[in-house]
C-alpha cells in the first residue's frame, strides 16, 4: 500500500501515532507491537470522548499491514490490524466502580472508503482488549485486536481509508471477578484538527462491465445506483459458534517460568501485579518441527487432523516501569497456558537412505507466555513475544523400511529439554499479545534418547545418532483466543494457518 512515506519493499507495518502529549504516557501495554523504524509512517491522532464530568481526550493508533496495491473486483483487507487506545488514568476513575482493579475493553471504529467521487462504511467492529491492570493515577493503554471486513473497488484508482467515529466499552473486573457493573460506552469523535487518514492503496484494472455491486446502508449503492465502479464492503465472516462449550479443555496449572524473557534496562524497580487468571480461554496452535539430522519436519497438532485446543489465563501477572523512572518504560504481561498435544506422526530417510516412520508423543510442562515492550531511551523501541516450556519426546510405533520395528514403551529423551519461541519483529513483526496470537518460532537441542529397545535389544544409540543434537527448529502460529465469559473474543477461537503458508 502506497502511504505517506515512502515504502521500501514488501508488506509493512503503517502505525498511526497517539497525540504528541501521550508520546510521554507510561502506558500498559497487552503486547508489543511492530518496531518503530524510520519509514514508518506517523500520524497524530486525538478523539474526544463523552464523559461523565464533560468531553475528554484520548489517543488512539492503530497499526496494520495493509496491501501495497489492488485490483479492481479483488477483495482486499488490511491484516494483524490492532487499535489501541491511551486513556488518563483519572478518567478511568471516574468511568469505573471503586475497587477496580483491572479493565477489559473493545472498541469499534468506523473507516471510511472513498475511490474517486464514491465512499462507503467500513465498520471494525468488537476489536478485543484483554484484562489490562490499573493503578492509581497511572495512565492505560488498551490494545485492541480484531478482524476487519475486505473492501472490493470495479474502478482504478486510489482508494483511502479514514479513521472516523470510535466507540468504546469498558468492563470492571474487581479481585478477578466481573463486577456485574453495566459496561461504560464512550462515543468519541475524531479530533477536528485531525485528518484520520490511515493509508491509501493505488488500485488498477478495468471497471467490472456489466456489474451490479451491492453495498453497507448509506454506501455509493445508495446514491449511485448501482454503478459498475462502485465500492462493496464485505463483512468477516462469523465464527460458528458452539453453545455447548467453546473451551472443552481444562484450565491451565503451574507455575509461570519467565526466565527466557528480556531483562529490563537498570533503574527503578518495577511494579509487579499478580491477578487472579479469573479468564480461562483455549486457542488452536499449529507447527512444523524439524529434525536437523534427518532433514525432515513433521506436522504438530496438524490442523487437517482434529486439532487439540490449548487452554490459557490471558495476562496472569504484569511487570511495568513508567517512563519517567530511572531506567525507561518497561511493560510484561505473562500469561500460562497447557499445551497438551495430540501425537505427530513422522517419516523420515535416517542416514539418509533409511526410511523410518514413527509416531511421536509430546509430555509438555506448563507454557508461559511473555511480551511486552520496553523503551529504555526513547525513541529506542524493543518488542517481545517469548513462549518457553519443557518437552519430553516418547516415539513408538516405529516402522523400518516398512517393518515394524520394537522399540519397547519408553523409548524417550532421557531428559525433558526446554523449548524457547519468540517473535522476530524486524522480519515478521505479528505476535502482538495473547488474544491476538501470531507466529512464534524457535531451536531447540534433542537430547539422547534411553529406555528404547527390547528382548535386550539396545537401540538407544540408534536414535541418538539418527535424531539428537542441536539447531532443530521450531515454529507455532497461534490463532485468536476465546475467553468465553467475554463475549467480545472470537469464540469458537479460529484456526491458524501453518508456518509457511500463506494467510
Amino acid at each position: 500500500m502506497t502511504v505517506k512515506t515512502p515504502v521500501t519493499a514488501g508488506r509493512r507495518s503503517v502505525r498511526l501515532a497517539s497525540v504528541a502529549a501521550a508520546a510521554t504516557l507510561a502506558g500498559l501495554l497487552s503486547g508489543p507491537g511492530s518496531a518503530v523504524g524510520a519509514s514508518d509512517a506517523v500520524d497524530a491522532v486525538a478523539y474526544d470522548c463523552q464523559l461523565p464530568s464533560g468531553s475528554g481526550r484520548v489517543s488512539m493508533e492503530v497499526r496494520a499491514d495493509f496491501p501495497e496495491s489492488g485490483e479492481t473486483g479483488v477483495p482486499m483487507s488490511p491484516q494483524d490490524v490492532s487499535i489501541t487506545v491511551a486513556l488518563s488514568g483519572a478518567d478511568l476513575a471516574s468511568l469505573l466502580p471503586a475497587g477496580s482493579t483491572t479493565v477489559m475493553s473493545t472498541a469499534t471504529l468506523d473507516v471510511e472508503v472513498a475511490q474517486n467521487d464514491l465512499t462507503a462504511q467500513a465498520q471494525w467492529t468488537d476489536f478485543a482488549a484483554p484484562a489490562t491492570p490499573l493503578g492509581a493515577d497511572e495512565d492505560v493503554r488498551l490494545v485492541h485486536a480484531g478482524e476487519v471486513p475486505s473492501v472490493t473497488v470495479g474502478a482504478a484508482g486510489d482508494v483511502t481509508l479514514t479513521a472516523g467515529k470510535l466507540k468504546l466499552e469498558l468492563r470492571a473486573v474487581a479481585d478477578g471477578q466481573a463486577t456485574g457493573a453495566a459496561p461504560v460506552v464512550l462515543p468519541c469523535e475524531r479530533g477536528a484538527q485531525e485528518s484520520g487518514l490511515l493509508a491509501t492503496v493505488p488500485v488498477t484494472g478495468d471497471t467490472a462491465p456489466g456489474a451490479t455491486p451491492t453495498t453497507q446502508p448509506g454506501g455509493p449503492g445508495e446514491d449511485g445506483g448501482g454503478r459498475n465502479d462502485a465500492i462493496t464492503v464485505t463483512p468477516r465472516d462469523e465464527p460458528a459458534e458452539d453453545p455447548a462449550n467453546p473451551c472443552p479443555v481444562d484450565p491451565p496449572v503451574g507455575e509461570m517460568d519467565t526466565g527466557d524473557a528480556p531483562k529490563p534496562a537498570p533503574g527503578a524497580d518495577l511494579t509487579v501485579r499478580d491477578l487472579p487468571g479469573a479468564f480461562p480461554g483455549c486457542a488452536f496452535a499449529v507447527g512444523m518441527a524439524n529434525v536437523r539430522k534427518l532433514n525432515g519436519a513433521m506436522i504438530i497438532n496438524d490442523p487437517a487432523k482434529n486439532p487439540a485446543l490449548i487452554s490459557v489465563y490471558a495476562n496472569k501477572r504484569s511487570s511495568t516501569r513508567r517512563a519517567q523512572q530511572a531506567g525507561g518504560s518497561f511493560n510484561q504481561f505473562d500469561s500460562i497456558g497447557n499445551l497438551k498435544l495430540p501425537d505427530a506422526e513422522s517419516t523420515f530417510l535416517a542416514f539418509g537412505f533409511q526410511p523410518v516412520s514413527a509416531r511421536v508423543e509430546f509430555e509438555n510442562g506448563p507454557l508461559t507466555i511473555s511480551t511486552g515492550t520496553a523503551i529504555p531511551h526513547p525513541p529506542v523501541r524493543e518488542n517481545f513475544a517469548v513462549a518457553s516450556f519443557m518437552q519430553s519426546l516418547r516415539l513408538y510405533d516405529v516402522k523400518v523400511n516398512g517393518v515394524a520395528l520394537d522399540v519397547g514403551r519408553n523409548c524417550r529423551t532421557a531428559a525433558p529439554f526446554k523449548v524457547v519461541l519468540r517473535g522476530d519483529f524486524e522480519k515478521d513483526p505479528k505476535y502482538l499479545n495473547v488474544l491476538q496470537g501470531g507466529l512464534l518460532s524457535g531451536v531447540v537441542n534433542i537430547p539422547e534418547f534411553s529406555g528404547c529397545g527390547s528382548g535386550g535389544e539396545d537401540l538407544d544409540p540408534l536414535f541418538t545418532a539418527s535424531i539428537s543434537g542441536p539447531d532443530n527448529a521450531i515454529s507455532m502460529n497461534q490463532g485468536t483466543t476465546c475467553i468465553p465469559i467475554e463475549p467480545s473474543t472470537i469464540c469458537p477461537p479460529s484456526m491458524p494457518t501453518m508456518p509457511g503458508t500463506n494467510s
